[in-house]
């Protein structure tokens, strides 16, 4: 698998979770996703990024463009240095959360890519990689 193509965005404020929506909307009608997918990428990296900006209290979004063979994919990547997920099982399940949302964003995020990886240690942060093909 080849990277074509990285940059990094810091999220720690509502205006970088825009910039961040923004950033992966461009790379994706760049990469020429479907619309739909493209509304499923900029859905993803919003809940993932305001996640990292309210639990995680700010942090990181690589984005990578992938080519693996005919395959074309964008990879987002959060990384946040919060407190943790103490249990990440019990965090993907719909229903579940810690703050006042509906908590349907993890596991939502997860349904709207092709690959997704989570990662957390209790006190030192929380890790998403979030991939999407086409």
């Amino acid at each position: 698998m080849k990277v074509r193509r990285s940059d990094e965005l810091a999220v720690r404020s509502a205006d970088d979770i825009v910039r961040a929506r923004q950033t992966v909307r461009s790379w994706a009608v760049e990469m020429r996703f479907s619309l739909v997918d493209q509304t499923k990428l900029v859905t993803a990296a919003s809940e993932l990024a305001r996640n990292m900006h309210v639990y995680g209290g700010g942090g990181k979004l690589r984005l990578e463009m992938l080519e693996n063979g005919n395959r074309q994919g964008l990879r987002m990547t959060f990384e946040d240095k919060g407190p943790g997920i103490a249990d990440v099982e019990l965090a993907m399940k719909d229903g579940y959360s810690t703050g006042e949302g509906m908590g349907l964003g993890l596991g939502g995020a997860r349904r709207l890519v092709n690959e997704f990886e989570l990662s957390s240690r209790v006190g030192e942060g929380t890790s998403v990689v979030a991939t999407k093909w086409k």
